[in-house]
Order: C-alpha cells, then structure tokens, then sequence
C-alpha cells in the first residue's frame, strides 16, 4: 500500500508570458516572513543594534547572499562536473539546483560583511537571521514534495508515496519530513531560545544552536532521503549532505561555548 502523489502543478499562477512557480513563491514566504520576524526580533532590545533600520537594510544583502550562495555551492558541491563541461548551465537557475549549504555561506558573507561596514556586532544579527530562517526552509520543503522532488528511498511505511519521477516505488516523503524538522521543530526551538534574556544576552549562542540543529536534523533524514543519483552514498552509507551537514554540527557547538565563555559573569 501507498499513497499516490496528489500532482500538484508545480506553477501557482500563470498569465500569458508570466509563470509564477510554487517554488518562486516558497522563496518569496521565506525572505518576507524572516525580515517581519527579524523586525519583531530586532524590537526585543530596542536599545541595541541591530535596530529595525538595520534589518530593513541588510535584506538585499541577504537575498544576493541566498541566491548566489545557493546556486553557487550546487554547482561546487553536487554537479560540479556537469557545469565544467557545460559552463552556461550555471546561470540556467529555472532548471533548478540550489545548495542549502551554498546558500547558508552566502548568507554568512553577508552577515560578516554588513554589520563590518555598518560598524556594529555581527553576532546579534546572526543569532536574529538564524532563529528566521527555518521560515524559509519550511515553505522550500513543501515546494520540493509539491514539485515531486528531493524524495526519500523506497519504503514500505504506510505513508509512503509513490512520486512520479521515483520509478513507481512508494518512497518516504522526505521533503515533509525536513519541513516538519528542520523548518517547524527548529523555528520553535530557537523561538523558545531568543525570547529568553538568557540566551539574547550572549550573541552567537543561537546561531550555534542554528547549526548544530539543522546539521542534527539534516543528517537524520539524510537516512530516509534518497542520495543524489550522480554521487550516491560514500562507503555505502554516507550521503552528501550528512557530509556537508557534520562541520555544522561541530561549528555550531563551538559557537555554543564561545558565547557563554565570552559573556559568562566573574567570579565573586
């Protein structure tokens, strides 16, 4: 038994010439509903930066930072080969292919370069960019199971689906299962985390937990998602993003302790 795949058209809206994607849309939830976010964020410690002048500023960066980022580290991470023989596949960003992982570096440049030339702490808006970006995560997710792709091995769980591109085999629904981990279980643990005075007050500590979470997650369900078919799995068992996700694991718990020893209280 299986559930068959509800066929979504992956395009939301078309009119004439103008194609509107349900994975165009998934962005464009992610990076409005993380700078609302960051704004309420940003209002906790009106008194610091960065203030809600700073979010509103940083967004452009951040956007260049996710798309050039993501395309970017698909290209280095995954299909590195197909793009050195075709080169003018890199710029073809509607045939799909975009790196999490890539994406994430990108957002990291930014998150250097702007408070470096608005001459602020980059930590506070690490940890405010951090606790939004499951938003996103989640609706990208839910655009992969709707566009049929990024789905898990074969299974025989009751709730497997039979994909159209997974070769007929009832497969887990991994997307859902990222969506449910990495996007609606990680926003609320580092919600809990920032409207805590606690953790506000030792910037980086969120964003470790960031990392160490969604390295945590992604590696968990890198065991039910189905590996890339032009890179398989290492050894037999390790896939790439269990690969790209352990240095986030381990960055993410050093961030951890370096903010509570850099703002832990004196002795008496």
């Amino acid at each position: 038994m299986a559930l068959d795949f509800p066929n979504i058209d992956p395009v939301a809206l078309s009119l004439g010439p103008l194609v509107v994607r349900w994975y165009s849309l998934a962005y464009l939830a992610g990076f409005l509903g993380g700078w609302k976010y960051c704004l309420y964020l940003a209002g906790l410690d009106s008194d610091q930066r960065p203030s809600k002048d700073d979010i509103d500023d940083f967004v452009p960066w951040a956007i260049l930072g996710v798309i050039f980022g993501g395309r970017l580290g698909y290209v280095l991470f995954y299909q590195f080969d197909l793009f050195l023989q075709v080169p003018s596949e890199i710029f073809k960003v509607w045939h799909g292919g975009m790196s999490f992982h890539g994406g994430m570096l990108g957002v990291l440049v930014a998150l250097l370069a702007y408070p470096y030339v608005k001459k602020f702490e980059p930590f506070r808006l690490a940890d405010m960019v951090c606790a939004a970006v499951p938003i996103g995560l989640f609706f990208g997710r839910i655009a992969n199971f709707i566009n049929g792709e990024l789905y898990g091995r074969v299974s025989d769980v009751a709730w497997a689906v039979k994909f159209p591109a997974g070769g007929g085999f009832p497969r887990h629904p991994s997307q859902l299962y990222e969506a449910a981990l990495e996007g609606a279980l990680l926003f609320v643990i580092l919600f809990v985390l920032i409207k805590s005075e606690w953790a506000r007050s030792r910037p980086g500590f969120i964003a470790g937990v960031f990392l160490a979470g969604y390295g945590c997650f992604r590696g968990f369900i890198e065991f039910f998602r189905a590996p890339d078919d032009y890179i398989g799995l290492y050894y037999g068992l390790i896939s790439q993003g269990q690969v790209l996700s352990l240095p986030m694991v381990l960055i993410g718990i050093g961030l951890m302790i370096f903010a509570v020893k850099r703002h832990a209280q004196p002795a008496g």
